[in-house]
């Protein structure tokens, strides 16, 4: 056993999104959609992305992912935003999401995908994205 398998594991990134799950977004056993989930994740990736951008963006792709827990109503999710590059129009980053389950003070890593986003003007088109 290594210094690495005794760490606990910590999100990546900066937080962009947190809130807490309703009956809403539920199935009938009170367990989250993954679909919704991963709505929220393009929320907050498109916020993030927006910001890096100045202004409009679109989302282009999002890449494999895998439920590692489920999500319970009332659980607070937690979405972590980190950029894995900067193209002339895009932008491509990596967005976890982390859960807090009721009556429980520890974050658990729920799912990551990486997401690409294009810069757009306000009639769509792909625009550079401005630099500061």
């Amino acid at each position: 056993m290594n210094d690495t398998d005794s760490e606990v594991p910590v999100p990546r990134g900066e937080l962009s999104l947190k809130l807490v799950s309703t009956y809403n977004n539920a199935n009938g056993f009170g367990d989250i959609y993954g679909g919704w989930v991963v709505s929220q994740m393009d929320v907050a990736g498109n916020h993030y992305a927006a910001k890096i951008a100045h202004g409009r963006v679109a989302t282009v792709g999002i890449g494999k992912m895998a439920f590692l827990l489920p999500v319970t109503v009332g659980s607070t999710l937690s979405f972590y935003t980190e950029v894995i590059t900067i193209g002339r129009s895009s932008i491509k980053m990596n967005v976890e999401v982390w859960v807090c389950y009721p009556a429980e003070n520890e974050l658990r890593k729920v799912t990551e995908a990486g997401i690409a986003f294009v810069a757009i003007t306000k009639k769509g088109n792909t625009r550079a994205i401005s630099q500061p």
